[in-house]
């Protein structure tokens, strides 16, 4: 049920001074006026920027219940133009606010208005350090200015497309006390950058790019966070967000910053960006050429909320943003959409009779929408319904029809289950419960005391995405459905990475599991692209993989079907899908993949439960598996077996990966596997240097290692034992064994010297028998004296 609303006019402009004129500015030119509402409401300021004639010019009005000179300042090019009507915290100053006008070449004047008086003017000061420094873009942040100015090269013959990187954007305080106006230090945000615009929220700074002149630039947004110092680097189109804490000023270089980012950022599609502004929420609004809307939260993440109806938009189309609470309105060309920013749903749609229109703020008035014409100041407010309080038909339909899918798929019974004994049985209330919930936030416009409670809040926000992703599948497959063949592949790598993202987000039973194996041996780049979308798979700074998925998406991942539940049916488990994923597009990534499952595996699930799925069969012996299972081995799958044995570092693994190494005679890597996981375990390191002294005892490819090899000696080993374990290893030979062979690859005591005096000079080792012999002088003793 769409919501009532009504368009009323409260003022025909005759309640503002001098309300004629403020009617014929706003009528008078082609370019659209800028309109800037004081936070109480009282004043406007219009400021228009038209040529001669008239000349550029920004106006103040007032009420006429406020008297008191008037504010009016004109200018005439090629003098400095205004770029920004910026209203600042006062608590000093009766109004609590004053006016400040900042000025291309940095000159600020500070105004505030009197009762009875009218506007005076404070203070006039500098922003800029630089005498040739230009503002380009301004705004304010409480009681901080923060702006992005131009700094012109020195040569007088620059070539400016070669100095792209003469911007800088700056932030200073600036206070309003009883001796005047005082401002702080310049603080550098950023520097050697291109030109941004740049949009203040409650917490944080926007820098939106200006121009699409430079190919990389333009492909993405920064995000300043005062506070901490951060800087957020986002191309939210396609999921990229890093962020670095500026320390001091030598960071703050915008060319330093990106020498990390620059291949990666480069790859990414320029911005499409037609008009920005900032919510009520703390987000950025984008509104792109081809009339989508998006909101970038302060975090880097982009959410669609709504297509405008329009095909294309030319530059200098004028669109209107402004959000009242959580509804977005957007004027474009006469026409007023109303739009729930959470859920993305077209609440009203109003052609009005005038194109220019300007919003208004609405103090103690949430539940109407204040625009400002040339004809007046009108109102738009909902009416509540008188049936408001039942819940939308078809919602209800709707909850109870996939309800009804739902539990037919877990019937035992053959009878079909329908929407009608559904709702007879009187059993399943989730649906009438749901839709409740959902009518009573889409439909009633409460105030921030009587809002829905926290639990019923977060249900409605995740509730209100799965609509909109819902609906988007839909429209998608239409789209599949109807596209030329030479856009169904495109169309088919969007609805495969849905799919998978759906799936992947409900129960992972064999028909859904079924269903994924079909899709990734149809689609198996697009299905790729899709895991790692849905596990947000990324490599860090250090070049080590992460993965930020929920864990609700592990368990389907980790907690679904095994071979040994399916049976001979072709069908293979979604971590072995994945697995083989990773083989074919990122094997590299493949060893650390399962590193991070078998540490999400050692949180969630106790050790050896066999409803985990380490209580079957190991997660490296399931991706050795799917290594097996390859139709091409080449001469990397040695490799790969060797990493995916260390990765899990259990104990078996490790013992089978040092077999390995001794199979392909790698003794370095051999001596250095055995040095890192000697330490896991007291057991372990007994079992790895048996291997090796019984390996040693064989040949002599170990003979270079040997000063490697005996610190790693356990402490329980006494001398006897070593030299039981050689004995037994020591190689058969067809001839006789002589005292002094000329073969090098027989064992001696020279060789087995350094270990047995290792072992019998610890302090917790007596054994007498053969510290006299290990201890004999190296020179032969005295003759002993003669006896006469």
């Amino acid at each position: 049920m769409k919501r009532a609303g009504t368009l009323r006019q409260v003022s025909d402009l005759s309640d503002f001074s001098r309300g004629h004129w403020l009617r014929e500015l706003l009528c008078r030119g082609e370019e659209p006026s800028h309109v800037q509402p004081s936070p109480d409401g009282q004043h406007l300021l219009v400021l228009q920027k038209n040529g001669p004639p008239p000349l550029p010019r920004v106006v103040a009005f007032q009420r006429h219940s406020i008297a008191g000179a008037d504010l009016e300042r004109s200018w005439q090019p090629p003098q400095a133009a205004l770029v920004g009507l910026l209203f600042l915290q006062s608590p000093v100053v009766l109004g609590s606010w004053v006016l400040a006008m900042v000025w291309e070449h940095g000159r600020t004047e500070v105004w505030h208005f009197v009762v009875a008086v009218g506007w005076q003017l404070l203070q006039t000061l500098e922003l800029c350090q630089g005498a040739r420094a230009r503002i380009v873009s301004v705004c304010s942040q409480g009681a901080s200015l923060v702006w992005c100015e131009e700094r012109p090269p020195l040569g007088a013959h620059s070539d400016m497309s070669k100095c792209a990187f003469r911007f800088c954007v700056c932030a200073r305080s600036l206070e309003v006390g009883e001796q005047g106006v005082r401002l702080g230090t310049v603080r550098i945000v950023l520097h050697n950058s291109p030109e941004y615009q740049v949009l203040a929220s409650p917490q944080h700074i926007f820098l939106v790019p200006a121009a699409a002149d430079f190919a990389t630039t333009s492909r993405f947004l920064l995000i300043w966070h005062p506070e901490t110092a951060k800087l957020t680097i986002t191309a939210p189109s396609a999921g990229f967000i890093h962020s670095k804490v500026l320390h001091s000023s030598s960071e703050s270089d915008f060319r330093k910053l990106l020498l990390g980012s620059v291949g990666l950022l480069s790859g990414f599609t320029p911005l499409d960006i037609h008009t920005s502004a900032v919510s009520n929420s703390g987000g950025l609004l984008l509104v792109s050429t081809k009339g989508a809307v998006n909101i970038v939260e302060p975090d880097g993440t982009q959410r669609h909320i709504f297509d405008l109806e329009v095909d294309s938009l030319a530059q200098g189309t004028p669109v209107r943003l402004k959000t009242f609470g959580s509804i977005l309105a957007c004027v474009l060309a006469g026409v007023l959409y109303l739009v729930d920013q959470n859920s993305g749903r077209l609440i009203e749609k109003e052609f009005l009779s005038m194109k220019e229109v300007h919003f208004l703020e609405s103090p103690g008035e949430e539940d109407s929408i204040q625009l400002l014409t040339q004809a007046g100041i009108y109102s738009f407010s909902f009416s509540k319904p008188e049936d408001s309080s039942r819940p939308e038909p078809c919602l209800v339909e709707m909850v109870f029809e996939e309800a009804c899918r739902y539990y037919q798929r877990r019937s035992l019974s053959s009878s079909k289950l329908t929407v009608e004994k559904l709702k007879k049985g009187g059993a399943f209330q989730a649906p009438v419960a749901l839709a409740a919930i959902l009518q009573h936030s889409l439909h009633q416009k409460q105030k921030p005391a009587q809002g829905l409670q926290d639990t019923y809040a977060k249900l409605l926000s995740t509730m209100s995405l799965e609509l909109q992703s819902y609906m988007s599948l839909e429209l998608l497959k239409t789209c599949v459905v109807c596209a030329p063949e030479s856009e169904v592949e495109s169309y088919c790598k969007e609805l495969v990475e849905q799919e998978v993202s759906r799936i992947l987000h409900s129960d992972m039973d064999k028909d859904n599991l079924a269903y994924l194996n079909s899709v990734f041996a149809s689609f198996p780049k697009a299905a790729w692209k899709a895991t790692r979308s849905c596990l947000q798979l990324q490599q860090n700074g250090d070049g080590l993989l992460v993965a930020r998925a929920t864990p609700e998406v592990w368990k389907k991942v980790l907690g679904g079907p095994q071979l040994d539940d399916m049976g001979q049916n072709g069908m293979v488990p979604l971590f072995e899908l994945i697995c083989a994923s990773f083989l074919k597009f990122k094997p590299k990534w493949l060893p650390s993949f399962v590193e991070l499952t078998q540490q999400y595996v050692g949180t969630s699930w106790a050790y050896s439960s066999k409803e985990g799925p380490e209580g079957r069969v190991p997660l490296y012996k399931r991706a050795l598996g799917v290594l097996a299972r390859k139709n091409k081995h080449s001469d990397g799958d040695n490799e790969m077996e060797l990493e995916l044995l260390l990765c899990s570092k259990r104990p078996k693994a490790v013992l089978q990966a040092l077999h390995l190494l001794i199979r392909l005679k790698r003794w370095q890597r051999l001596v250095e596997v055995a040095e890192k996981f000697s330490k896991l375990s007291p057991l372990l390191n007994k079992e790895i240097f048996t291997t090796l002294l019984a390996e040693f005892a064989q040949h002599r490819e170990l003979d270079p290692y040997l000063d490697r090899l005996w610190p790693l000696c356990p402490a329980e080993l006494t001398a006897s034992d070593i030299l039981t374990v050689v004995l037994q290893h020591l190689p058969h030979s067809q001839e006789d064994p002589v005292p002094f062979s000329s073969d090098g690859n027989q064992l001696t005591v020279g060789l087995l010297k350094p270990l047995l005096q290792r072992v019998v000079q610890r302090p917790s080792v007596q054994n007498e028998m053969y510290l006299d012999a290990l201890q004999s002088p190296t020179f032969p003793p005295p003759t002993p004296p003669r006896e006469h």
